[in-house]
């Protein structure tokens, strides 16, 4: 299988994705639960992989992960939009 990664990232969500979970004083397991709602198979471990940036995140994880934190792709990508463009 062909590894998907972008200079060298898997993702570019994780570090925003933590930080939005804090500031809604989620803990991973609760984030978990609440994507899990919406019908996608998230748990824990996989939200710290995320944040780790050793896991990728696919568009409707990454829609739903913004619909439970109450944010939007563009603030979970504002990092790579700094960074890159």
């Amino acid at each position: 299988m062909k590894k998907i990664l972008f200079e060298n990232q898997k993702n570019v969500v994780g570090t925003q994705l933590k930080l939005q979970r804090i500031k809604k004083g989620l803990s991973q397991s609760q984030l978990a639960a609440k994507v899990q709602t919406l019908g996608v198979s998230l748990d824990q471990q996989m939200i710290s992989k995320i944040e780790k940036n050793d896991r990728i995140v696919t568009d409707y994880e990454l829609a739903c992960l913004c619909h439970v934190l109450d944010t939007t792709p563009g603030e979970m990508l504002q990092d790579f939009y700094e960074q890159y463009l």
